[in-house]
């Protein structure tokens, strides 16, 4: 039913552009502005399929058959978001019993159909049609901004306008629409605009529209035969690199040779230990502070984390070198930290990453270095202290 509807709706977009006719409810300044609404997916595959053929349910299932590969990047890996190298799709093809080339599709063949493939993945008609095509907009807004000054490097944007090179492809190539990205990132926008508020920001990007500024960049952000054009190049690549890989499974007649079935796992005598995965929040503010606000990504819990344990990104250095700004943390907000750990400050503008150690008299002091803090943790409130569990780097 999901899948006709789709169909259904497509099919009646179509004819209104063919009529001359606006789709109902689109408003007459988006007129002429033609998107793709499944661009995010760049490599369709036959992953899921293979997947819950063999009866697992969640990806969490195959995840755990495959630890070299982090479940995020399977995941995506999975939903077409990313293409799977050579190793990789070799990894997930032994996993599911199968051969790397069964999972790749070609999205030439007359019966695949990209609305069908994403169907399952989510509904994709839930975004405003509209809202989706100012996402468009904005993303080419951005990068006619970035065009217009050479100086604005994606570090410059980072350090001065507080938006991470991730949210800024994210941003970039209109992964969703303005009215979900969270408070910080739409505050960020409007100061890398020049404009007081998000009404400012939508008025702006749909004048640069009506001008003609934004036309040059939208064939590369929502064009379907661009999108197409890179599926085809990178699967192409993606198989000449399987037929080189040394990992490649052995051919017959230029036919692979799927591998031995793997002997069923003996009887557990363990417990079943299960992936806990984290959200992971995080954007930078002034003074090295970090903003608690939800991003897109997990992080996996270590055993020891309680119930409100969260995934953190470290966003600058502010420790120094020894921890890079990449990293991602674990905090406990349950447990109070030690001499020797990390801990982290609620303060009343944001989350403040500090080292813990005694100070000459016996006081407990969290350490900041970019800037340079020293702080009583003794005079704050324990519940705004929680302490760092773990740390994954990138």
């Amino acid at each position: 039913m999901k899948r006709r509807l789709i169909a259904q709706m497509a099919s009646s977009e179509s004819v209104s552009k063919r009529a001359g006719r606006r789709p109902s409810g689109t408003k007459p300044e988006f007129d002429g502005l033609a998107i793709d609404r499944y661009r995010s997916i760049v490599f369709p595959n036959r992953v899921r399929e293979y997947r819950k053929r063999l009866g697992m349910a969640k990806l969490l299932g195959l995840s755990a058959a495959l630890p070299q590969i982090p479940y995020i990047r399977l995941s995506k890996i999975e939903r077409g978001e990313v293409v799977a190298k050579a190793h990789e799709i070799t990894a997930i093809a032994r996993a599911l019993n199968i051969t790397p080339a069964d999972l790749l599709i070609d999205i030439d063949i007359s019966d695949f159909d990209i609305a069908e493939w994403a169907a399952d993945l989510q509904d994709w008609f839930a975004i405003d049609l509209d809202e989706d095509r100012f996402s468009v907009l904005l993303a080419a807004a951005i990068r006619a901004r970035r065009e217009r000054d050479k100086a604005l490097t994606i570090a410059h944007i980072e350090r001065d306008y507080g938006i991470a090179p991730v949210i800024l492809s994210r941003l970039e190539n209109a992964f969703k629409p303005l009215s979900r990205w969270n408070d910080a990132t739409v505050t960020a926008l409007c100061h890398l605009f020049d404009v007081p508020d998000a009404a400012a920001l939508r008025g702006h990007v749909m004048v640069l529209w009506a001008e003609g500024t934004l036309t040059p960049f939208l064939g590369s952000i929502a064009n379907p035969e661009t999108r197409e054009a890179k599926t085809r190049a990178r699967v192409e690549a993606l198989r000449h690199e399987l037929t080189l890989s040394k990992d490649a499974p052995p051919r017959k007649n230029g036919v692979a040779v799927p591998p031995p079935p793997t002997a069923p796992a003996a009887p557990s005598t363990t417990h079943e230990v299960s992936v806990r995965l984290l959200p992971v929040r995080g954007t930078p503010l002034a003074d090295g502070l970090i903003a608690p606000t939800e991003t897109d990504d997990l992080v996996e819990a270590p055993r020891i984390a309680g119930p409100n344990a969260y995934g953190l990104r470290v966003c600058r250095p502010t420790l120094g070198p020894g921890l890079p700004a990449r990293a991602t943390l674990v905090v406990d907000p349950d447990r109070f930290p030690s001499a020797g750990g990390l801990a982290i400050i609620t303060e009343n503008a944001g989350l403040r990453l500090v080292m813990v150690t005694f100070g000459r008299n016996g006081e407990m002091l969290g350490i900041s270095v970019q800037p340079a803090l020293e702080i009583d943790l003794g005079g704050i409130d324990p519940a705004c202290i929680a302490t760092v569990i773990s740390a994954v780097y990138e």
